[in-house]
This record gives structure tokens, C-alpha cells and sequence, in this order.
């Protein structure tokens, strides 16, 4: 935990903070804060800074809060991500939450065991839970949107326009594709959607449902990843595209 995340109802009506719970016993017991250090904190979906530890006794961490710094830039990435194993998802979204994904539609495909969607980790406490574990490690403080789809092709004919928007450049890394990641123009586009498969990749439909909506395919090479793999890496890459056409020291 590399920031401590202050939610709205930790605040006093005098400004300083008061956390209990997991956040407090890690104060306690990892970081064995002692009144006058300053430990780096945030406010969920705000700025972050440091908080003075004013208490910090079994269960109560009381702080001084300062905050005056931005969180981390966005990535400019939203993922189209076939569910993956519950498994697999318990990686997936601290990840994404660590990278600044802004939104993640997880949807349904032919290749998804149907149990995923009964899964626990689609409970809105359990799923918020995992997104604060990413921001806390990243120092950041903004939730990516998580959003839930059962259907595949309804989804995609009927609201991927709404979800996503028509500007962004929409990418499909499909392993039958020939052309890379750097022929898609993902390092110049403000905005992209990843459309990310299963395991066992999209079956033919879904990907060519995917392109008659915009989707340029691309290859990322001869391995087949699984999807806790591919998502850091291709999140990765596109960052690392960006960083490398953007003019040295902003000029």
C-alpha cells in the first residue's frame, strides 16, 4: 500500500480524518506510524498530498490532511474485456486500476463459462475492493468504471457507440492478425479501446462483429497469452508507443 485513500466519510467536520478498518491496521501495524510522521494519502477521486498522524492506536488512525497534488495522469485506454476466470479477474482489475484505465466493460463470449458471471467477484464490494488495492499501490485516487455485460452482440450493435464514443481508435489484438501493434496508429491516438478476448481468443463471429464496428486487428507475435498477461502488456505497450512519438521535453 503505497498511498492510504481517504474516503469521503472519513473526513471530521474539522478537516482531519478519521480511519479505521484495514486502512488503520496497516498504518498500525506495516508502517508503525507514530504521532508527527507524515504518511502519503489521497482523496478518493481527488488530489492527493500527506496526512500528519495525529493518533494512531489499535483500530483509529487520526490525521492532519494536506492535499495539493494531482493524481497520476490517465492512460487514455478503456478495455472490451471478455471475462476472465473469477481466478484471473482478481489480478485483472487492480491492474487495470493501476495503470489508469478509465473504463472496463466486461462482456460475455463464446469461449466464457457462464458460471463467471455468478462469480463473487463481480459484487460491488468485492469489485470496488480489488480497484482500491490498484489505486493504492499506483498513488492514484480515480475508480475506473466497471461495467457488466452478459450479451455480447447486443452490446456491440447496440451500445458500444454509446459506452465508448466514435473517436477513439479501436484495437483488436487477435493472434491471426499480421500487421503490429505500431502500424494502428495507437501511439498517436488520444483515446483507445482494447477489445481483449478470452483465454482461447475470439471465435471468428465475435472478431468479425468486432471489425464491422471499427476494430483494426493487429498481432502482438507467435505467443498466446493468457489474459492477466495481456492486459498489463498491451496496456504497456501503448503507453510505451505514446512515449516514444511524443517530442522530447514537450517541444
Amino acid at each position: 500500500m503505497n498511498l492510504l485513500l481517504l474516503l469521503d466519510e472519513d473526513f471530521l467536520p474539522d478537516g482531519t480524518a478519521r480511519l479505521t478498518g484495514r486502512r488503520a491496521q496497516h498504518a498500525r501495524e506495516v508502517l508503525r506510524a507514530e504521532p508527527g510522521e507524515r504518511l502519503r494519502v489521497g482523496r478518493l477521486g481527488g488530489l492527493v498530498g500527506t496526512g500528519e498522524v495525529l493518533e494512531n492506536t489499535p483500530g483509529v488512525l487520526h490525521l492532519r490532511v494536506s492535499l495539493s497534488e494531482p493524481p497520476p495522469a490517465r492512460a487514455g485506454v478503456d478495455l472490451l474485456l471478455a471475462i476472465p476466470r473469477p481466478k484471473a479477474l482478481k489480478k485483472v482489475l487492480p491492474a487495470v486500476a493501476s495503470l489508469g484505465v478509465d473504463r472496463v466493460v466486461l462482456v460475455n463470449a463464446a469461449r466464457v463459462e457462464k458460471s463467471y458471471f455468478d462469480s463473487k467477484v463481480l459484487a460491488p464490494e468485492f469489485l470496488q475492493e480489488l480497484l482500491l488495492q490498484g489505486l493504492e499501490q499506483a498513488r492514484d485516487t480515480r475508480l475506473p468504471e466497471v461495467l457488466v455485460r452478459e450479451r455480447f452482440r447486443p452490446f456491440v450493435e447496440d451500445e458500444l457507440d454509446t459506452v465508448f464514443g466514435r473517436e477513439a481508435l479501436r484495437l483488436l489484438p487477435h493472434p491471426p492478425a499480421r500487421q503490429p501493434l505500431t502500424a494502428t496508429g495507437a501511439g498517436m491516438a488520444p483515446r483507445v479501446v482494447l477489445a481483449i478476448g478470452p483465454d482461447g481468443g475470439w471465435v471468428s463471429f465475435e472478431a468479425e462483429l468486432l471489425e464491422a464496428h471499427g476494430f483494426h486487428p493487429f498481432t502482438l507475435g507467435p505467443r498466446i497469452l493468457r489474459v492477466e498477461t495481456a492486459v498489463p502488456v498491451l496496456l504497456g505497450q501503448v503507453a510505451l508507443l505514446r512515449e516514444n512519438i511524443s517530442p522530447p521535453n514537450g517541444r
